[in-house]
């Protein structure tokens, strides 16, 4: 079944879903996620919900908690009540009064390929007993 990009799938509060979501529509969730969300049209994270994974859309809204990389490939929001735990790639990027950020951003048409390149975010190869 193909999806249209005008779908929105709604995760309700009170839902506590463990998995990966994929949508070639948009995606609201103002429940509880466990897990990635890969959409190829826009994330809404409302006021209530939570989402514990990646998230990777076209434009992404957050009003809740993540905890997880986000990739926007247009536009990132974070609302006044949001609260963002982990790494940022996107062309836009928008954060209201009062939202909480965390990690990382890089931005530009090629930021996710610097991001994942840059010396700063790959492991440490030369530790102890790595020499």
């Amino acid at each position: 079944m193909n999806g249209n990009p005008e779908d929105i799938t709604i995760i309700s509060n009170g839902v506590k879903l463990e998995g990966k979501i994929t949508s070639d529509g948009s995606v609201r969730v103002d429940g509880d996620v466990q897990g990635d969300v890969i959409c190829k049209g826009n994330v809404t994270v409302g006021e209530m919900g939570e989402v514990n994974g990646q998230i990777n859309a076209d434009v992404i809204t957050i009003g809740g908690k993540v905890n997880g990389s986000v990739n926007a490939k247009d536009k990132l929001v974070l609302e006044s009540k949001a609260n963002l735990k982990g790494d940022i790639f996107t062309k836009i990027l928008v954060i209201e009064a009062g939202a909480k950020f965390d990690g990382k951003s890089s931005m530009g048409a090629d930021s996710r390929e610097s991001f994942k390149t840059s010396p700063s975010t790959q492991s440490n190869e030369t530790g102890p007993g790595k020499n």
